[in-house]
């Protein structure tokens, strides 16, 4: 069937993401979201106790929530070359004839070994989700909750809107409670996180749209 490119849609009106502000992901919507990448946990080399204390403890993590989480995996094909750029700069440095000749058959070896296993990264993530009270019924009805939405609103550039500071650093506070009570309840399941900054959540969306770029190495520069 042929698709007629005429009617391809703007990336701007597929991603739903209206700006990066401070780390924190404000959706057209007017929804808020942070990204905690977390460390990841070898459960199958825990001993049987073990376990059984992790699996109590992440179940208890979760009937304490009374808000909901996307738990997120990123799989990536392992990018060495940056690594493999190191070896060929110490390579060029060594001044002994017999290591020059290791490190040289090393760097062969990892390259190889690397594109035959086509060996994959995993990043895990948490998004913890934060929606302002826009619709809430006031005194004028149904039409005064949605109109009273509306002026939490202010125009932005180009005619996007923007959620209006103060407001914006009221829902900051309660989605960056959540985010603490978040980061607390992985902690007793010995899984760390930490919140992604801006730039760091524009580079994951970035590969995340852009898989082929991103095996290549880092994103372009954000200004």
């Amino acid at each position: 069937m042929a698709i007629d490119s005429t009617k391809a849609k703007p990336s701007q009106e597929i991603v739903m993401i209206q700006e990066i502000r401070d780390g924190i992901i404000i959706l057209k919507d007017g929804s808020l979201r942070m990204i905690l990448m977390c460390s990841a946990l070898n459960f199958a080399l825990k001993s049987g106790d073990e376990q059984e204390a992790i699996i109590a403890g992440y179940q208890s993590f979760l009937n304490s929530l009374d808000f909901s989480l996307q738990i997120f995996i990123s799989s990536r094909r392992l990018n060495i070359e940056p690594y493999l750029d190191l070896l060929r700069e110490a390579e060029k440095k060594q001044v002994n004839d017999l290591l020059k000749i290791q490190t040289k058959e090393y760097i062969d070896f990892v390259k190889n070994f690397v594109e035959m296993e086509k060996i994959v990264s995993k990043t895990f993530y948490v998004v913890v989700p934060y929606t302002p009270p826009f619709l809430e019924i006031k005194s004028g009805g149904i039409m005064g909750g949605i109109f009273g939405a509306m002026k939490l609103l202010r125009p932005g550039k180009k005619g996007a809107e923007r959620i209006e500071e103060a407001k914006f650093e009221e829902y900051r506070g309660q989605l960056w409670q959540r985010m603490e009570s978040t980061i607390s309840g992985l902690a007793r399941v010995s899984v760390r996180a930490i919140p992604l900054n801006t730039e760091e959540a524009i580079e994951l969306f970035y590969g995340l749209y852009n898989p082929g770029e991103m095996e290549k190495g880092k994103p372009p520069s954000i200004q």
